[in-house]
């Protein structure tokens, strides 16, 4: 309650009511309580994104088959692509030693005017080839000593892009394939 408060002015008539100021304090037990239910209630009822990662079957530990080892592919339907230093690019669809027409040798950039189209127009030309949607393109990636890691998960996009239903990364390179991959360095 307010208290009243009387001065000693000694005249007695001159009597001023005046209220004694109080600290004012808020308790905040009940703001605190109800901040951890809602935090709780949002951590409950939110959706956690999940990791987005790209699907990569790898081969069988166990040693493989002669047989397996020695499956002919027809190289109309064989691109490969090498990636090496300052994120160099060469592709070449068939045999290195005797390429598919158009398919020679070709140094290409990454991204949508690059490689990509490369890809799309060499994926219509195998499925008009072989007019089987289950018979696709087949893409070999060859990165090179000196490439990088982002040029490698670069290609591994393009191909989710793209759609190629088969590809694998392989680090075997020819003396031929080191020599094209080196050569014409700028």
């Amino acid at each position: 309650m307010a208290e009243l408060n009387t001065g000693d002015s000694g005249g007695g008539k001159d009597k001023k009511v005046r209220s004694k100021k109080q600290n004012s304090k808020v308790d905040l037990t009940a703001m605190v309580d109800l901040a951890f239910l809602l935090i709780t209630f949002f951590m409950l009822t939110t959706t956690l994104s999940k990791p987005q990662a790209m699907e990569l079957g790898l081969p069988d530990k166990e040693k493989p088959n002669e047989e397996d080892q020695n499956i002919k592919v027809d190289e109309n339907r064989t691109m490969t692509i090498m990636l090496g230093d300052n994120d160099k690019l060469v592709r070449y669809v068939g045999l290195l030693a005797t390429p598919v027409a158009g398919g020679a040798p070709k140094d290409f950039i990454y991204g949508k005017e690059g490689i990509r189209k490369e890809l799309l127009s060499r994926k219509a030309a195998v499925l008009k080839y072989t007019g089987d949607p289950k018979k696709g393109m087949i893409v070999i990636i060859k990165p090179g000593k000196k490439s990088n890691y982002r040029n490698l998960v670069d290609i591994l996009d393009e191909m989710a892009i793209v759609d190629v239903p088969t590809y694998a990364i392989v680090n075997d390179f020819s003396p031929e394939e080191t020599k094209l991959l080196e050569g014409n360095k700028k």
